[in-house]
């Protein structure tokens, strides 16, 4: 059995700001409007993240634009939406989160199978040099990917 994905947007700011350090898939709940913005490419992730609130996880700051085309009653763009874990998940996130101080931010968005699902990652801040590291290895991968190609 084949999954059939496609994915909507992914939160490159992340991978820059945060080792990723353990990934989870998550279901969103989101009412009629949203899905037909998101199936329009209407989702930003500035600055969204993942807050642990009495046992529940939910996304918060993920901007799901109005759906044009929707009558009086449409969606608040910025609210909190609710995510959609395993009750182990959600044990072993908590733990981690208070634990070592790590956060939770979403990595990505898509569809699959026709839901919206959202991977979200525990995360560690990387410190400044961290992120140098990460852009010389870029810059010499890169540079050998040239090269290669040239020769």
């Amino acid at each position: 059995m084949s999954k059939k994905t496609s994915e909507l947007l992914k939160n490159r700011k992340a991978f820059h700001e945060y080792s990723i350090l353990e990934r989870f898939e998550a279901g969103i709940v989101l009412t009629g409007t949203e899905i037909k913005s998101a199936r329009n490419h209407g989702i930003n992730f500035n600055d969204s993240f993942v807050k642990l609130i009495r046992g529940e996880a939910f996304i918060v700051n993920l901007h799901i634009a109005k759906y044009k085309m929707a009558s009086i009653t449409t969606h608040d763009p910025v609210r909190d939406r609710k995510l959609l874990l395993h009750k182990k998940e959600l044990r072993k996130l908590l733990a981690k989160v208070q634990e070592k101080g790590l956060t939770i931010v979403p990595l990505s968005i898509y569809f699959k199978n026709g839901m919206l699902k959202v991977e979200i990652g525990l995360a560690k801040g990387k410190q400044l040099f961290d992120k140098r590291e990460d852009i010389k290895k870029k810059d010499i991968d890169r540079e050998w990917q040239r090269k290669k190609a040239y020769y």
